[in-house]
């Protein structure tokens, strides 16, 4: 089926890249956390504030109102999924880098996001976009991680796979 250390080179690879997602998530969230007051935004550009928030929700602060029932719901739903991300990516070829490069991104956000949910029950968010007095909602190096790594792998399902769908072998 596959060698086992080529298995190993190619899983490392992209397993750094996931670490690496978590690391640069939680040196920036520390950062934040010790050098920006809460709620008091940082002016950096005309659209771009740094604001230390926390979300007990998820995405756009879903559910963050509740109890805290929600904390551990979304940390075993990113567990899992992390986990069903990481068995898809032992079975890619090492010609699938784009979509490894997806796969390791969203697992590095994921794990990210449930460290702080596991140790402080929030998530930590201080990037904060606005246009005018509009905001969006603030977020993190963890979040922009799993954004970007599910815009490749929409561009990935729409361009690069198409040859799957069509029955073509693949090269």
């Amino acid at each position: 089926m596959f060698n086992r250390a080529d298995l190993n080179t190619s899983m490392l690879k992209w397993l750094l890249l996931a670490a690496a997602a978590v690391i640069l998530d939680f040196v920036t969230k520390q950062m934040a956390e010790h050098y920006l007051e809460y709620g008091q935004p940082v002016y950096v550009l005309p659209v771009f504030d740094l604001t230390l928030l926390y979300n007990k929700g998820a995405a756009f602060s879903f559910l963050a109102n509740e109890s805290g029932w929600q904390r551990w719901f979304f940390t075993v739903i990113a567990v899992v999924v992390s986990a069903g991300l990481t068995i898809w990516l032992m079975t890619l070829k090492s010609s699938e880098k784009w979509l490894a490069a997806a796969l390791a991104l969203v697992i590095g956000g994921a794990i990210g996001n449930v460290y702080d949910r596991i140790a402080y029950g929030h998530v930590v968010d201080f990037i904060h976009l606005h246009w005018d007095n509009h905001y969006f909602p603030a977020f993190n190096i963890a979040d922009s991680a799993i954004s970007m790594g599910a815009a490749m792998l929409i561009i990935d399902s729409l361009f690069f796979s198409h040859g799957k769908a069509s029955g073509k072998p693949e090269d």
